[in-house]
């Protein structure tokens, strides 16, 4: 698949790299301003696929769950796309930690495969300011090289600023990274992580790393100042992302996002809505949705959480469910379990 312009055979993987991010903006004409559309406020559908492992076919799951949520090429041809994946730590086997490449890249093929003229990916890591030394080590470059897929260090590049939609942190404006005024839509390509601050990581707090460590800082550290909760509603609030896709085919229990132990889950979870997806993957882990500080204020207001406002489609969460490690020393965890 090439969705860029021609590459050199002589040109090496680490070349390719540094020319993709040092891209500000894309060389293709004619792109009009970003298409924000608002999401279900208070019903949505979400969709769980089954997928026990990365090297099944992910392309016909995310297919499937595309057309069970409505998803149809009509919407997506020609669309510019941008996958937001969760790239952490520089572990190739540490498969619990960032999204894995092999999901990755089915996501690329399926966005491809409804039409899509262009898809990228774009991080901004927070933990890692090299991001090269990420994408090598997480195996991502190789997936990005061979595929001839375009990424964007979203860290860097400069930026623009719209009024906070949010108005939980006080903050007046959020700056994001110039490259999606070129954008059509933006997916949160999440992991399955509990977190020890804000109690899961899911496609809301996965957007943390679209916000540009130029000027937000290692690892974000204004948008912690300002609180976690509070920075994610108002981002979530303001981007307006487009589509979630949640990695757990392996999750991450106990003291995540990075220090956390391997859990198996065997799961994709996808939707339009971010809040309803979250709601249904914090069910999977055997958490309280309500419990969770973000989710239970966006609740019915980006989005719904309550499961009898979110038509599940796909796999029943009772049939996958599994309860997540909650570690007792960890206070962010205290009344989080979900009880049958």
């Amino acid at each position: 698949m090439d969705t860029t312009p021609a590459q050199s055979s002589e040109l090496t993987r680490r070349q390719f790299l540094k020319v993709a991010l040092a891209s500000g903006v894309m060389a293709a004409t004619g792109l009009g301003v970003m298409q924000w559309r608002q999401q279900p406020r208070m019903k949505a559908s979400t969709f769980i696929g089954q997928a026990d492992s990365y090297d099944i076919d992910l392309r016909s799951i995310l297919a499937s769950g595309f057309q069970e949520l409505g998803v149809t090429p009509s919407e997506i041809h020609g669309k510019r796309i941008l996958l937001k994946p969760n790239l952490v730590e520089t572990h190739v086997e540490s498969a619990h930690i960032n999204t894995h490449p092999l999901l990755i890249r089915a996501a690329i093929e399926a966005f491809l495969g409804l039409g899509a003229a262009l898809v990228i990916v774009g991080e901004g890591p927070g933990h890692r300011r090299d991001t090269l030394q990420i994408l090598e080590e997480s195996g991502l470059a190789q997936v990005l090289y061979d595929d001839h897929i375009r990424f964007v260090d979203l860290n860097e590049g400069g930026g623009y600023s719209i009024t906070n939609q949010g108005s939980q942190t006080g903050l007046a404006n959020l700056t994001f990274p110039a490259i999606f005024q070129e954008i059509d839509w933006i997916v949160s390509l999440a992991k399955l992580k509990t977190h020890h601050w804000a109690g899961v990581t899911l496609s809301m707090k996965n957007l943390f790393g679209v916000m540009p460590g130029m000027f937000y800082g290692w690892p974000k550290n204004v948008l912690h100042h300002m609180g976690i909760h509070e920075s994610i509603l108002d981002i979530t609030a303001t981007l307006k992302p487009h589509f979630a896709i949640v990695d757990g085919i392996i999750g991450m229990e106990g003291d995540g996002p990075i220090m956390g132990t391997p859990v198996h889950t065997g799961v994709l979870v996808m939707g339009r809505n971010l809040p309803a997806v979250d709601a249904t993957c914090s069910r999977l882990m055997g958490i309280n949705p309500h419990k969770i500080g973000y989710l239970e204020t966006a609740s019915n207001w980006l989005g719904p959480i309550h499961d009898s406002a979110i038509q599940q489609r796909g796999e029943l969460v009772s049939a996958l469910r599994k309860d997540f490690l909650l570690l007792d020393h960890i206070p962010t965890y205290d009344g989080l379990r979900l009880q049958s």
